[in-house]
């Protein structure tokens, strides 16, 4: 499997995109990365930069940026244990412009009210910041809690999608 790269601009900073392929028509997304990100991404010997190879992926994101997509078609390569891929697919069901808990996500996976935890352990080893929207979970008290990519960019995905009380 052949692993690209490519660092593409975003009001958030510089993303690095890394991907697999081949992938269905393309390249399989494998992480997305924000400036300064936790145990973010970084460019490995061997990876081959290729821009033409994330032009859909970076096309979506600049529409999502401009308020025109409110849900990513991108595929994902498959990472994760079992338990972080239910998670993450729960993440992808929370929609534009709304948020959700920690909690809420647990009751999802079918997980008890002491899994929430586990929870927050899964969701901030997703790879795919801003197309997996972990942005979009908050504490119970509706305050804004972890996030990889900082809290700053989690409050600036938020105001983009109206999600924010003013």
């Amino acid at each position: 499997m052949t692993t690209l790269y490519d660092v593409v601009d975003s009001p958030l900073g510089e993303l690095l995109l890394v991907g697999e392929v081949p992938a269905k028509g393309g390249t399989a997304l494998a992480s997305l990365s924000l400036p300064g990100q936790k145990g973010g991404a970084v460019v490995q010997d061997g990876w081959r930069r290729d821009p033409a190879a994330f032009e859909e992926i970076g096309g979506q994101l600049s529409a999502y940026f401009a308020g025109r997509l409110t849900r990513f078609e991108i595929e994902y390569t498959d990472g994760g244990t079992a338990f972080q891929r239910r998670v993450w697919r729960a993440l992808e069901d929370v929609p534009y412009g709304r948020t959700t808990t920690y909690k809420e996500i647990a009751e999802r996976v079918g997980t008890s009210a002491v899994g929430v935890r586990a929870v927050g352990t899964a969701i901030g080893r997703n790879p795919l910041l801003v197309v997996r929207p972990c942005h979009r979970v908050i504490g119970a008290d509706g305050a804004l809690r972890g996030y990889a990519g900082g809290l700053e960019s989690k409050r600036r995905l938020l105001g983009l999608e109206g999600a924010l009380a003013p």
